[in-house]
Parts: C-alpha cells; sequence; structure tokens
C-alpha cells in the first residue's frame, strides 16, 4: 500500500504493552507520532525508544501521543523494556505495538503487502524496511513520513521541530523557512496576497524578493 502526507492513516486494532489499542481511537482529537522497528533488543532501537522514553514530556506539550511499534510479540517489548530502562535510564511508558503478525507493518507499506508468515525467525536485516516515523494529526490524516536505515539513529528532535512547525502554520498563515526553529522568523504564506498581508502583519514585513516576505514568528 503506497502512503502519501495527507492521506488518512489507515486504522488498525493491535495489542501493545498498554492493552489492545484502536489507532484512530487511541489518537482522539491529539496529534500522534507512530515510530517503527524491524526487532527487539536491537542496538539502535534501544537507544531510539530510551530517548523517546526521556522526551515524552516535550511531545505531551504539544498535545502528541507517542506509540511505537515493533515486529515482535509484546512480551518480548516488556523484557526489552527493562534493558532499554538500565542501559538508557528511561523506561518507555508510552505503548508499544507488537506486530509479530506483521499486519500494521504491511498495512502502512513498511512489508510488501505478499508476505507471508510472523515475526517467528524473521530477523532485524528480513525487516529493515520497518524503520519508519508517521506523524499523524487530529483529522487522523498523515502530516509527516520518514524511513531511515537500520545503522542510522533517528533525529527525534527534528520530529518535535517539524510538528512545531505544523501546529504553527495551521494556526497561521504563515510557512517556515529552511532549519526554522521555534521562535525565529518565518514566511507569509504564498497563498496570501500583499493585501491581505497588511491585514494580517500589520507590522509589515521584509522582503528580498516580492514572493519572500519574511515576519516575526506569531505568537
Amino acid at each position: 500500500m503506497s502512503l502519501r502526507i495527507n492521506d488518512v492513516a489507515p486504522n488498525f486494532t493491535a495489542k501493545t504493552t498498554q492493552g489492545t489499542v484502536n489507532f484512530h481511537q487511541w489518537i482522539g482529537d491529539s496529534w500522534a507520532v507512530l515510530f517503527s522497528h524491524p526487532k527487539d533488543f536491537t542496538p539502535v532501537c534501544t537507544t531510539e525508544l530510551g530517548y523517546m522514553a526521556k522526551i515524552e514530556p516535550e511531545f505531551a506539550k504539544r498535545n502528541c501521543k507517542i506509540i511505537g511499534l515493533s515486529v515482535d510479540p509484546v512480551e518480548n517489548h516488556q523484557s526489552w523494556a527493562k534493558d532499554i530502562e538500565e542501559t538508557q535510564g528511561y523506561l518507555p511508558k508510552y505503548p508499544m505495538i507488537g506486530d509479530s503478525d506483521l499486519a500494521v507493518s504491511k498495512l502502512y507499506g513498511m512489508l510488501p503487502a505478499e508476505e507471508t508468515g510472523t515475526s517467528e525467525g524473521r530477523t532485524a536485516a528480513t525487516n529493515a524496511t520497518v524503520r519508519s516515523v508517521f506523524v499523524v494529526g487530529p483529522d487522523k490524516k498523515i502530516k509527516l513520513m520518514l524511513s531511515y536505515p537500520m545503522t542510522t539513529g533517528r533525529n527525534f528532535d527534528e520530529i518535535l521541530r517539524v510538528i512545531d512547525s505544523m501546529q504553527l502554520t495551521l494556526q497561521h498563515k504563515v510557512a517556515t523557512p529552511v532549519n526554522w526553529k521555534q521562535g525565529e522568523d518565518v514566511i507569509i504564506a504564498g497563498s496570501v496576497t500583499d493585501e491581505d498581508a497588511k491585514k494580517l502583519f500589520p507590522a509589515g514585513w521584509k522582503a528580498p524578493k516580492p514572493y519572500l516576505r519574511i515576519v516575526k514568528q506569531p505568537r
């Protein structure tokens, strides 16, 4: 299944470390980050899960929930969580999906739909493509998709930055420039005419080019 930004995130019901979850119901009126792993007890993923446990309060500040997925049974996740706490200093308190039947991985296009079997006997290399991040909005639509190789740890600070940008630009008629961070200048959206921009941004803007109108970040 090929997914694109603004597609409705496929709904599913799955077992997690916090009981059975219906994804859309679990999201509710929040934002959500679904991030996947090819197998339990893998080194790079261990560091990622620990870091997400550390910065979970930052996602909560942004009304964003976290849910992980790994191609192994939930029971394995419980044991892995102890290792994560021991080695990373933080215990994951967010739910972890057990995708031992490969259903969610296939639903999200991380494994081929025709893939057969279960997690039994599969290796991290077999599941190498199950290393994606999906950010889903309260409207249940996919807002961001990122996929990483197994040997490269993900930058979850970047996910926070993108959520800040998306939430800001949904509320105000602006876009954020390259490497933007919270509090820095933004760009008036191209869909806004100069006439409307005068009403929205009465303090004015800098325009090195007519199409590049730079203003202070709205509060």
